[in-house]
C-alpha cells in the first residue's frame, strides 16, 4: 500500500492540532480538549513510526548494495545488517497501518455483557453458562473486572440469561468481536444413546454508554418494582426489589434482581438500559456506512451465526474468517487470542481498504 497520500494528510492534521492546542482558552472544554490532545499524540506517534520506517526502507537498500562491495570487511558488516532490517519493515509497516486506521469511539470503555440461551432447552442453558465461563477466564487471563449485573440461572445449572459489565484495558477492543450467535454440537449428559445435539446461545457485547451519549428523558421511561422469581435464595424470593425499566419510544424492556434494593436494582438496570440503545444506535450507522466490514467481521447482530463449538472433534470454527482450531479445550479455558488476532488482522483489512477507497 502506498502510504504517502495518508501521511501527508497526517502532517498537515498536526499543524491543525497545534494551532487549535495552542488557542486560548482550549483548555476551557476539558472533554473536547482531551480529544484533540488524544488525537494529537495518535498523529505524533504515527509520524514518529513513519520516519524510522522510511529510515530502515532507506538503511536496506545501503546494505545491500554494500554487501556487494569489493570490499570483504565493509561487505560483511553489511551483510549482518540485512537480516534484521527484513524484519524490522513488515512490523513497521504493520504498526503504521495501525495507527493510520481511525480509532473507534469506543475503544477505552468497559462492555456490557449479555449471555442468552437460544434453542436447545436445557442445554442452550448450559452452553450459556460455558461462555460465561469462557469470558470469565479470559478476564483472569487479562486482569480485568467483572461486575454481575443481572443473572437469570437455569434448574440444571446454566443461565437462561446472565448480563455483566467487563472493565479493563483492551477490553472493547477484544470483545467486540463475540457479538452474534454461538452455536454448540456435542452429546447432552441427559442423552442416553450417544446423540450429538445442537443448541444455540446469543451474545451481545455492548460499550457502556454514557449519560451524554444516550438521554434517558423521565417521561419517556416506566419504571415499575415487581417481585424477585426464581434461584437466588430466601432473599430474592421474599422481596419487592426487582426494578423494571421500559423505554417508552423503543419498547426496550430491562428487569434487573440481582441486587439487593430497588436503588442497586434500578441503577443497573438503567445501566444495561443505556447500553442497549447506544448500541442499536451504533448498529443503525455501521449499515449506512459499509457493506464490506459487514460481509467479513459481521454486523455483531443477535441473529447471525458466527461461531460452532464441536466438543466431540475439539473443533472451534469461526464463520467469518474461516478459521478452524483444533483447540477447544482450550479456548473454553479462555485462550482466545489466535482466533482474536485472525479477526483483528481481517477487520483491519477491510478497514483500510475502506480507507483507500475513501481517498480515491
Amino acid at each position: 500500500m502506498d502510504f504517502e497520500p495518508l501521511i501527508e494528510k497526517k502532517r498537515s492534521l498536526l499543524g491543525s492540532l497545534e494551532e487549535a492546542m495552542s488557542a486560548p482558552g482550549f483548555y476551557d472544554d476539558a472533554e473536547k480538549a482531551a480529544t484533540v490532545t488524544r488525537e494529537y499524540n495518535r498523529t505524533g506517534k504515527l509520524l514518529k513510526l513513519w520516519q524510522e520506517f522510511t529510515q530502515a526502507v532507506t538503511g536496506l537498500e545501503e546494505s545491500e548494495e554494500l554487501a556487494l562491495s569489493d570490499d570483504e570487511e565493509m561487505a560483511a558488516l553489511a551483510a549482518e545488517e540485512i537480516p534484521e532490517l527484513k524484519e524490522k519493515i513488515p512490523r513497521l509497516e504493520q504498526e503504521i497501518t495501525l495507527a493510520l486506521l481511525p480509532p473507534d469511539p469506543a475503544e477505552n470503555r468497559a462492555v456490557i455483557v449479555e449471555i442468552r440461551a437460544g434453542t436447545g432447552g436445557d442445554e442452550a442453558s448450559l452452553f450459556a453458562g460455558d461462555l460465561y465461563r469462557m469470558y470469565s477466564r479470559l478476564g483472569e487471563k487479562r486482569g480485568w473486572n467483572f461486575e454481575m449485573l443481572e443473572a437469570s440461572p437455569s434448574d440444571v445449572g446454566g443461565f437462561k440469561e446472565v448480563v455483566f459489565k467487563a472493565s479493563g484495558e483492551d477490553v472493547y477492543n477484544f470483545l467486540k468481536y463475540e457479538s452474534g450467535v454461538h452455536r454448540v454440537q456435542r452429546v447432552p449428559d441427559t442423552e442416553t444413546q450417544g446423540r450429538i445435539h445442537t443448541s444455540t446461545a446469543t451474545v451481545a457485547m455492548m460499550p457502556e454508554a454514557r449519560e451524554i451519549d444516550v438521554e434517558l428523558k423521565p417521561d419517556e421511561l416506566h419504571i415499575q418494582a415487581t417481585r424477585s422469581g426464581g434461584p437466588g435464595g430466601q432473599h430474592v424470593n421474599t422481596t419487592d426489589s426487582a426494578v423494571q425499566v421500559t423505554h417508552l419510544p423503543t419498547g426496550l424492556m430491562v428487569k434487573c434482581q440481582d441486587g439487593r434494593s430497588q436503588g442497586k436494582n434500578k441503577e443497573k438496570a438503567l445501566q444495561i438500559l443505556r447500553a442497549k440503545l447506544l448500541e442499536r444506535k451504533k448498529r443503525e450507522e455501521e449499515e449506512k456506512y459499509s457493506s464490506h466490514r459487514r460481509n467479513l467481521i459481521g454486523s455483531g447482530g443477535r441473529e447471525e451465526k458466527i461461531r460452532t463449538y464441536n466438543f466431540p472433534q475439539n473443533r472451534l470454527t469461526d464463520h467469518r474468517v474461516g478459521y478452524t482450531g483444533y483447540n477447544l479445550d482450550q479456548v473454553m479455558e479462555g485462550s482466545l487470542d489466535e482466533i482474536f488476532e485472525k479477526l483483528r488482522v481481517s477487520e483491519m483489512e477491510e478497514r483500510l481498504h475502506e480507507l483507500e477507497e475513501e481517498l480515491s
